[in-house]
């Protein structure tokens, strides 16, 4: 059986120790080096930067997020054995993990961490496609020959260079198409080389949750499960038309999925059609505070992917999900495409007012759309807001400053909500 070791790269035959180094470290498969389609997926991403960035933290329960009553952004792995997960809130966290050092988010950092892995990504194929600032597809099918070693071997390559040169992990996921590379990669974080093979799909589907369908969430599973749908194993039971006739067009995936087909391509020049972030609370909540928090924060998660990728946007949204499943959507279009936090913020925060149900929410998101690029973002001052201009200027220069001095260096209160 084909092996290959993730210390020294050495490919080799069927053994459980690598012949050069000794290393345990081995994948083993049939397929290892005739699959092409990857998923690579930075370990505990945001977590691992301010790990790097701090040697004292190396060993320590490490919670991103803001100030007691905020909520977790992401955890290390060693808080997440305590049961820390994100989106909790931070008084919950702190309370299975007392020992844990809660650090600001820095997505200034995060951003040139991610930029530094999709130039090495880039080196591998010209066919990648980020998903977010610390997961990527990529397509390394034909690119054999150019680098004369298989895709396996050069992703194996990758995720060394990404912690002998950058200080960062990642996992990756091999298979035959998009959905596999993805369910692969994370099947054994941190620090994972996972593959499904082809011969196998079928198989390894069989027994597994619906869970694992990338966008089936809570809503879905209970419609699915009031069908008897909780195994691709019960899907397989379901015809084209019947899976059609009850959820649409979500039906022709389903079908598609349970047999481990899917025909996406992985696509490096798509449109960014929008940058959005969205969490589901733990508990429902109608407190102004800690959901005025979260608007803060995902301002900032977006504006930091618009940064990352020069992108603006011209249409703000916001998207609440009530106690009972009620969807509330408000956006506004604005005079000029931004990227900015400030403006993401206020505006996000101007319709939140807006909305007529004050909770409790079990959803809030959001997003920026109408994506540009940021040759033209946030140029013109705003007649109605005369201090429009200040703010950006001082958001820009705040960057510049947490870009030299590190995330303490200065942050705005709300940060700690």
């Amino acid at each position: 059986m084909p092996a290959l070791c993730r210390d020294c790269l050495t490919p080799f035959e069927d053994a459980r120790r690598c012949p050069a180094c000794r290393s345990p470290r081995v994948t083993r498969h049939p397929e290892l080096f005739d699959l092409s389609i990857a998923h690579m997926d930075c370990d505990a991403f945001y977590a691992s930067v301010e790990k790097r960035d701090n040697p004292e933290l190396a060993d320590k329960p490490v919670i991103i997020g803001g100030g007691r009553r905020g909520v977790v952004s992401t955890a290390c792995y060693v808080a997440r054995i305590k049961g820390v997960k994100s989106a909790m809130p931070m008084f919950k966290a702190l309370k299975l993990c007392p020992e844990a050092v809660v650090v600001r988010p820095r997505f200034d950092a995060y951003v040139e961490a991610s930029k530094a892995i999709r130039a090495m990504m880039d080196e591998l194929t010209p066919v990648v496609e980020p998903l977010s600032l610390d997961e990527a597809f990529m397509d390394l099918t034909g690119t054999a020959r150019l680098h004369g070693a298989p895709p396996a071997v050069m992703l194996a390559r990758l995720v060394k260079r990404m912690q002998d040169e950058l200080g960062l992990t990642g996992s990756i996921g091999l298979s035959h198409n998009k959905f596999l590379a993805k369910v692969a990669s994370d099947l054994d974080k941190p620090r994972g080389f996972s593959i499904i093979g082809a011969a196998e799909t079928t198989a390894f589907l069989r027994p597994k949750s619906v869970r694992l369908i990338w966008g089936i969430g809570p809503v879905a599973q209970e419609s699915m499960a009031k069908a008897g749908i909780r195994t691709f194993d019960d899907l397989l039971r379901w015809d084209r038309r019947d899976l059609h006739d009850r959820f649409g067009s979500m039906g022709e995936r389903l079908y598609s999925l349970a047999r481990g087909e899917d025909g996406r391509r992985i696509s490096p020049h798509a449109p960014v059609k929008g940058l959005s972030n969205e969490t589901t609370f733990n508990e429902d909540t109608a407190d102004i505070d800690i959901l005025d928090g979260h608007l803060w924060r995902m301002s900032e998660k977006v504006s930091a992917r618009a940064k990352a990728k020069d992108k603006a946007g011209r249409v703000v949204t916001l998207k609440l999900k009530t106690s009972d499943f009620k969807l509330v959507s408000k956006r506004l279009s604005l005079r000029h495409p931004t990227q900015l936090a400030d403006t993401i913020y206020r505006t996000a925060r101007d319709l939140f007012d807006q909305v007529s149900d004050k909770g409790p929410f079990r959803l809030l998101g959001v997003g920026l759309s109408e994506i540009t690029g940021d040759d033209d973002a946030d140029r013109e001052g705003d007649l109605l807001d005369p201090d429009a201009g200040k703010r950006a200027e001082a958001e820009r220069a705040a960057d510049r400053i947490r870009e030299k001095f590190g995330a303490d260096a200065i942050m705005k209160g709300r940060a700690l909500r």
